[in-house]
């Protein structure tokens, strides 16, 4: 069952949430991240990737790039920036965009919970990733970064959220996205027991996203665990910043593809071998979105094709019938010879907050033909996850991205 426990956390100063809340680091490239700090020094993307703060010549990872983070941080905090709750408490954070709405609780997860697969993973870690965000929190002694998990929703959990939410928010603000923000503070002694107790009964958490983030706060963790031989178990550091939705309010968008070529092949050779699998439909010039399962889009030429998966390649295993997993077996692999999407420098991948639009731009510049997929559901998240499994790579894209500096959880304190 789910160890999940309050923290007595960091947090902007009321006035000053909308200046520092920032995007997740991941997100920029270090050209863009420059360009967000230099328009707001204020941004948390300054100390997350503080490589900002140098020329072109320091190489983002640096040691001193990890140090500057960690004294930026630290003088932030001395000039009263960021302000500490007194008693250990949880927050709720709500987020609206496009009119849809979803409320998670900010509390901290257990390692223990991690390394024992009660917070179940759907994809890989590469241990390059992983290794910045290791010395990021580990210099820092602090996690900045939340990780985005999600849970089976239950009555318990949505009444304690129903009944914060009457209060008056702490922070209410909307971002330069236009994703509204809104955050309380549950810190209501019988509230705070029953959050706990509603998890301790939960016997399944998911990382939705982050799963580079919360494989650094583990692999630290355990590094401190191994430093003091004393551990008890109830350190900070065994824990881990999570912000815990409902699966019933959580919207993945279509994480779609572009290849560069159609590896050696005409057009017509292409559409014939496409249509061996696919029942293949010419649109025309009005972009394609996928209404069902099965289903995909495919831009060529200037032209949009609605593609069909023919029953015979359609499969009731968790991970083979992922349509990101059709897209691959029967169409970019055999067709297209990307054999490996993770490594092959012929495909990209593009969020489907980006539109339509975008595949359309990418096949008329760089690219040259797109896919436009229909998003996997939550429900197939946890199939795979419970099963085990690993979904191929770029099979989810979460909105809105949760924000970095709302809420830091110190590993010592």
């Amino acid at each position: 069952m789910a160890q999940i426990r309050p923290f007595r956390a960091y947090r902007p100063r009321v006035g000053l949430e909308e200046r520092i809340a920032a995007l997740p680091y991941d997100v920029y490239s270090r050209e863009e991240a420059c360009e967000v700090v230099r328009r707001n020094p204020y941004s948390f993307l300054g100390i997350d990737r503080a490589e900002t703060q140098f020329g072109e010549e320091t190489d983002t990872y640096a040691p001193e790039v990890y140090e500057k983070a960690r004294s930026m941080l630290r003088e932030q905090i001395a000039e009263g920036r960021f302000v500490r709750e007194e008693s250990p408490c949880y927050y709720l954070y709500e987020q609206t965009m496009d009119g849809r709405s979803q409320t998670g609780i900010v509390a901290c997860a257990s390692i223990d919970d991690y390394q024992s697969n009660v917070i179940k993973k759907h994809e890989n870690t590469r241990e390059d990733k992983e290794q910045d965000r290791i010395r990021h929190v580990d210099v820092c002694n602090m996690q900045t970064g939340p990780i985005f998990l999600a849970y089976r929703a239950n009555d318990t959990l949505r009444r304690i959220v129903a009944e914060t939410r009457k209060a008056e928010a702490l922070y209410d603000f909307v971002s330069e996205d236009g994703v509204e923000h809104r955050v309380w503070v549950l810190s209501d002694p019988e509230l705070v027991r029953e959050v706990g107790d509603a998890f301790a009964k939960i016997p399944d958490l998911y990382i939705a996203d982050g799963h580079h983030r919360c494989a650094s706060a583990v692999k630290v963790g355990l590094k401190r665990r191994r430093e003091h031989p004393d551990d008890t178990g109830e350190e900070e550091y065994n824990y881990f910043l999570s912000v815990l939705f409902p699966d019933e309010e959580l919207h993945i968008l279509d994480y779609n593809r572009v290849v560069r070529d159609l590896n050696g092949l005409t057009k017509e050779e292409f559409l014939a071998k496409v249509s061996e699998n696919f029942r293949l439909t010419k649109v025309g010039e009005t972009p394609f979105s996928p209404a069902e399962k099965g289903c995909f889009g495919m831009y060529l030429d200037g032209a949009w094709y609605s593609l069909a998966a023919k029953d015979e390649i359609k499969s009731a295993d968790v991970v083979d019938g992922l349509d990101v997993s059709i897209l691959q077996s029967w169409l970019l692999a055999p067709i297209l010879g990307i054999g490996d999407p993770k490594t092959d420098k012929r495909i990209d991948f593009v969020g489907g907050i980006r539109g339509l639009k975008e595949l359309e731009r990418r096949a008329q510049t760089d690219m040259r033909v797109a896919f436009s997929l229909y998003p996997t559901s939550i429900q197939e998240l946890f199939a795979v996850a419970d099963a085990g499994r690993l979904m191929p790579p770029k099979s989810t894209w979460f909105e809105p991205k949760l924000r970095s500096g709302l809420f830091l959880h110190d590993l010592e304190a």
